[in-house]
């Protein structure tokens, strides 16, 4: 299995630098990952780095608790694919969601429209850590409904991360058109492959190289 193939080479670090972002997408080059995930406001650098490479820029929306007005993520959304990204990863509203307002998948669906109408991918960071088996389902069920190209499981920030039992749900919970992105805590190998086969299509790790090396 070419492994590097699924991962997005990521650094969301609140330390970042402009040389951290530009040996994000050396390394992408070099190890040939899938895409770099990069905080917004290092987007448009990093798209100058990768130049003509085919290498995905992704970024990050309502980062990273997700309760930010509606109206302020469409506007990190519309500056984020003005400044050159191809796919935004949003941080869904999970104290809307939480508390059973129908405003969730409203969000999500214009956000949806608003990434489709510039013809990119939308993925959707449920955070999982903080959902029961049986919400994950009712979110993957939102996500899809409401126009979300993928689901992704964590921002990595909160107390757990990608898990195996939670991708084979997902998996389960979703159309196949509909693909998943792990991350969150993702350091090895192993984990990598073992959440490939529960049916993740995406992995986003700060730990591309030493997967890829091992």
């Amino acid at each position: 299995m070419d492994i590097a193939q699924y991962i997005e080479h990521t650094n969301l670090s609140p330390t970042v630098t402009i040389k951290d972002i530009d040996k994000l997408v050396e390394e992408a080059k070099q190890f040939q990952f899938l895409g770099v995930c990069v905080p917004p406001f290092w987007v448009k650098r990093a798209q100058r780095e990768i130049g003509k490479e085919k290498i995905l820029l992704v970024t990050v929306v309502g980062f990273p608790l997700g309760y930010s007005m509606t109206e302020t993520k469409l506007d990190e959304i519309k500056r984020a694919i003005d400044n050159g990204a191809d796919e935004v990863d949003v941080v869904w509203n999970l104290s809307s969601f939480k508390t059973g307002m129908p405003w969730t998948k409203i969000e999500i669906g214009k956000c949806s429209k608003l990434t489709h109408d510039h013809h990119k991918i939308l993925k959707v960071i449920i955070e999982t850590a903080y959902l029961t088996a049986d919400e994950i389902v009712v979110a993957c069920k939102m996500c899809a409904d409401a126009g979300a190209d993928f689901v992704k499981t964590s921002t990595g920030f909160a107390p757990a991360g990608a898990r195996t039992d939670d991708i084979l749900l997902m998996r389960k919970s979703l159309p196949t058109h509909i693909g998943i992105k792990a991350s969150g805590g993702i350091k090895t190998k192993e984990q990598t492959i073992a959440l490939l086969n529960a049916g993740a299509d995406r992995i986003g790790t700060s730990s591309g190289v030493n997967i890829v090396a091992d």
